[in-house]
């Protein structure tokens, strides 16, 4: 193993909850009310921000959403995607469930509730967006938080990083056929010169930058690189929550009318989350993978990168879509959900370790 895979793997290690990403369901639901506030108080200037549009990308949420990814993107060490020879079993688990079951068991569950059990009471010109959205979010594995989370359940940081890696290496290339296929699957228009445009940039662009920037900070020093990821780490998730005001501002109207709109899309979510983590934590014990490998393969499978999934679905449906609601709904209960999710696989660890 590399020198610099041995100290991000360390700081990979260590990496703990900041105030924000504690209590980012609070946050979130704050955003919540100021957005519909501010969306009914004025909605002359919110209209003027959604019109901020170049090719139907809307500059301000372009910008908050690069603010947002690329300090994500700079943990990401693409070379230690080679230290999957070490857990093979493992990696494969990962791959398996992130993008053969995932994807395809979300768009089962909201063709299943969205379309069918849930459609009397919600909008039904929003059904197909609302499908869309949580599709979107699915097809986006974890990329930043599943480092805190394994944290938390003394995962091996090594593997963990190298999940990151392996996953964000394909999701370059895999994310838009991925959703071109379900969305046709599930009978919904692809406006592939749009999803193209999302994928250019808001995965390809950012993670250049991102990697660019990330060597040319570490030919100074780990010390200069840990001192900027210090200084930027908040940039993430306070950008999120701008996005969050913007969208909410537009979706006030809907949601005052269906305020059970939120509680219904979480449903399938919620079901997606456990089976897959559920799968996941049992899949890596019948192939004989240590525990400590089990929890941070499942708790990726788990949770999702919620920050290009608001970006894509902004972009390919708008503010005021159904889609943009849906992956919101994903970030509301990402923490407590996941922190959920850590205290049963600490609790299961002397089943699964046959004790």
């Amino acid at each position: 193993m590399s020198v610099q895979c041995e100290v991000t793997g360390r700081r990979a290690a260590g990496v703990s909850m900041n105030f924000f990403e504690r209590y980012l369901t609070v946050w979130v639901a704050l955003c919540i009310v100021v957005g519909i506030f501010l969306g009914q108080l004025f909605p002359v200037g919110v209209q003027a921000i959604g019109s901020l549009e170049i090719a139907k990308v809307n500059l301000p949420v372009g910008i908050l959403i690069w603010v947002m990814i690329i300090p994500m993107l700079l943990k990401i060490d693409f070379s230690a995607w080679n230290q999957v020879k070490g857990h093979v079993r493992g990696i494969g688990v990962t791959l398996f469930i992130n993008w053969a079951v995932k994807p395809f068991s979300m768009a089962l569950l909201a063709w299943v509730f969205i379309r069918h059990w849930f459609a009397p009471y919600l909008p039904a010109e929003q059904l197909d967006s609302y499908v869309a959205g949580l599709i979107l979010l699915a097809a986006a594995p974890c990329t930043a938080m599943v480092f805190v989370w394994s944290r938390l359940t003394g995962g091996d940081p090594y593997f963990t990083l190298s999940q990151v890696a392996l996953n964000d290496l394909i999701m370059v290339f895999a994310f838009a056929p991925l959703v071109a296929l379900l969305l046709g699957v599930s009978s919904i228009t692809v406006p592939w010169a749009t999803l193209l445009t999302s994928v250019m940039l808001y995965i390809v662009v950012p993670v250049i930058i991102a990697q660019v920037w990330r060597k040319s900070l570490l030919r100074r020093g780990q010390a200069s690189f840990d001192k900027l990821m210090e200084r930027i780490q908040p940039w993430s998730i306070s950008a999120l929550l701008l996005t969050l005001v913007l969208l909410f501002a537009f979706q006030g109207n809907a949601i005052i009318e269906q305020p059970l709109v939120i509680a219904l899309l979480a449903i399938p979510i919620l079901i997606q989350v456990f089976f897959n983590s559920a799968l996941a934590y049992w899949l890596n014990k019948i192939v004989g993978e240590k525990h400590s490998i089990a929890c941070p393969s499942a708790l990726i499978g788990a949770s999702n990168f919620f920050e290009l999934a608001v970006a894509a679905a902004i972009s390919l449906f708008g503010f005021k879509s159904g889609a943009a609601l849906a992956t919101v709904v994903g970030v509301l209960i990402e923490v407590p959900v996941m922190l959920l999710i850590v205290g049963i696989v600490n609790r299961t660890q002397g089943w699964y370790e046959g004790r």
